[in-house]
């Protein structure tokens, strides 16, 4: 599907990296990483990024970004970029040009992750042949699965951040009362997102006081949490845990992810002692009627490096073995 050399990008509102894959099998040598401000369209910062790293002209092209895949051209929902694959195709002289959410190739990743690049949370008995679900809270909250499809594995985009999120008990209802609304809604990004730490920090500052408490920065948060320097930054960690548990629950639940759930983003690998100890698990696994089939799926972080260029490899190397949706471009013959 692809001819190499491929270039490969992951494009975020603020930066994008990309890198090279020169040859069939190789993991891709980074190239450089380019602010999207600094570039009036994905092919300038693309010439850029391929003038610093050097090597051959790529001859096609995967590139990962952060947003719904649902046309020939998208808008990056956080930055001025529209991104067309036949058009940077062209720009390049490339034969394939494929976008995609950026969920897609770190659910490719996760079809051979090895377990030394994972950090279990709770129990985790391997259950091969499954469905699996890779989700991550960071800037955005994103999610995908990997389903088995006859001799495939097929990826299912999802904008599973952007569904409805409300409390279960009492003390998060009152949370939920004062909590900071996004277009007047409270998501599962709302709340599981680095924005959404500072909501929740503000919202448990506020009930504890009984005053209305300034947002601080979501960096801040996790490190008063966890050096105990702040009793509601440390609170706000432990909800985050139980609420994410909950989320991961629901995620498996949907596609009967019963060979695990992973989590990724840039939140989770810092805080995985408050995920052992919050009741992240305890709150996956309360799924009646299906808690005993919720204690036997893993849930694990992915601590790996770059998990999403290791899964734009995956993709590039073995696209046959894959089925997925995203805006595909091909030179005719």
């Amino acid at each position: 599907m692809f001819e190499f050399p491929v270039l490969v990008g992951d494009i975020g509102g603020t930066n994008a990296r990309f890198g090279l894959i020169e040859t069939a099998g190789q993991q891709p040598r980074l190239l450089s990483h380019e602010a999207t401000a600094d570039h009036p369209d994905p092919s300038s910062a693309i010439r850029a990024s391929l003038a610093k790293g050097g090597g051959p002209s790529p001859r096609s092209a995967i590139l990962a970004i952060a947003g719904r895949v649902d046309g020939p051209e998208i808008q990056l929902t956080n930055a001025h970029w529209k991104i067309a694959g036949q058009r940077i195709a062209a720009d390049f002289d490339l034969s394939a040009a494929v976008v995609v959410n950026d969920y897609v190739p770190v659910a490719a990743g996760a079809a051979d992750i090895e377990p030394h690049d994972l950090t279990p949370v709770g129990p985790c008995p391997p259950v091969p042949g499954g469905a699996r679900v890779v989700l991550g809270p960071g800037t955005g909250f994103g999610a995908a699965a990997l389903v088995p499809y006859a001799a495939h594995l097929a990826i299912v985009s999802t904008e599973a951040g952007h569904t409805d999120l409300g409390p279960v008990d009492a003390f998060e209802e009152k949370v939920w009362r004062v909590l900071e609304r996004v277009e007047d809604r409270v998501t599962v990004e709302t709340v599981l997102s680095g924005p959404g730490l500072s909501r929740l920090h503000a919202a448990i500052a506020h009930v504890r006081t009984g005053q209305p408490h300034g947002k601080i920065e979501p960096a801040a948060v996790t490190e008063a949490g966890l050096n105990a320097t702040d009793p509601h930054a440390a609170e706000t960690l432990e909800l985050f845990g139980r609420v994410l548990g909950r989320v991961c629950g629901d995620l498996a639940l949907t596609f009967l992810a019963t060979s695990g759930i992973y989590i990724g983003g840039g939140i989770a690998p810092r805080i995985l002692k408050v995920l052992a100890e919050s009741g992240f698990r305890a709150a996956f696994e309360k799924k009646a009627p299906f808690a005993a089939m919720m204690r036997q799926i893993p849930t694990s972080v992915i601590t790996v490096h770059d998990p999403a260029f290791r899964g734009l490899a995956a993709l590039a190397n073995e696209g046959a073995k894959f089925v997925y949706h995203g805006q595909v471009w091909r030179k005719e013959a």
